[in-house]
This record gives C-alpha cells, sequence and structure tokens, in this order.
C-alpha cells in the first residue's frame, strides 16, 4: 500500500538535480540573507516590496523599500543594471515578490526571491526594524 506522498513516484535524479539546482537560482533564504547582512557581505539590494505603512511597522534592517507597484527604470535608475536584487514581502501568503520579481525580470533586472519574507525572518529568530509602534506582520514584537 502507497501513502500520498510517493504517489505519484519520485523524478528521476538526474530532473530532480535540475529542479532543485534551479530553484537556488531564482530564490534564497532567510538565513543566507541574514549572514551577508550580519557579515558585511551583502552583495545584492534587499528591497521590501510591501506598502510603506507596513514597512514603517517592521522591516529588515538595511533593506530599501520600493512597493511592487512602483518598480520600474526610473525608480531603479540609481543602480546599476547588473545589481541583484532580493525582494521579500509579507511572508508565504502574500505574491508581492512575485509581482516584484517579474517587474525586475521585466527591465532586465537581475532577481532573486527570499523564502518566507518578514514572517520567515521572525520565525528564524531574526529582528525587525521600526519606524512606528505598530505590530508588524505576524503579530511578532520587535526588538
Amino acid at each position: 500500500m502507497t501513502s500520498a506522498v510517493s504517489r505519484p513516484a519520485a523524478a528521476p535524479s538526474d530532473l530532480a538535480l535540475a529542479h532543485f539546482e534551479s530553484l537556488l537560482a531564482f530564490e534564497t533564504d532567510c538565513w543566507d540573507v541574514h549572514h551577508a547582512l550580519s557579515n558585511q557581505r551583502a552583495d545584492f539590494v534587499l528591497l521590501d516590496v510591501r506598502g510603506e505603512s507596513n514597512w514603517q511597522q517592521g522591516h529588515i534592517k538595511g533593506s530599501v523599500n520600493l512597493p511592487h507597484a512602483r518598480i520600474n527604470e526610473n525608480t531603479l535608475s540609481t543602480w546599476p543594471a547588473d545589481t541583484l536584487f532580493v525582494v521579500y514581502c509579507a511572508g508565504p501568503h502574500c505574491n508581492a515578490t512575485e509581482k516584484a520579481a517579474i517587474r525586475l525580470a521585466r527591465l532586465g533586472r537581475p532577481v532573486k526571491k527570499m523564502v518566507g519574507g518578514v514572517c520567515g525572518w521572525l520565525d528564524e529568530g531574526f529582528e525587525l526594524q521600526s519606524v512606528t509602534s505598530l505590530t508588524p506582520d505576524c503579530g511578532k514584537t520587535i526588538a
């Protein structure tokens, strides 16, 4: 008797390898971003693509707030064309990262998504920076 896990069968190893390697070309995670930021190794621009009020409530220190709807050639003009952008939003329940990544890719800009967004960042035990005293996304306290 097979389980829902093994139905359908796993992909052949060569296809699995290609799939999982390709994911890393499109995504990064909170740990890798935190490590780069904490060790002055950020070779990317971290874009918080949520609205400004959400950014003020809690954001990753060092991030730039650029809501996905405002991403265009003009708003990106201060960065060189080969700048890697890492985008994040509220979390897995939010598709603003995909909207931002589409805009960036259409403009020919390198882009990766930070999986988990603000919720993932907080789940990992990392802190947010706040401009207001309001509660940030995920209802967790800001340090």
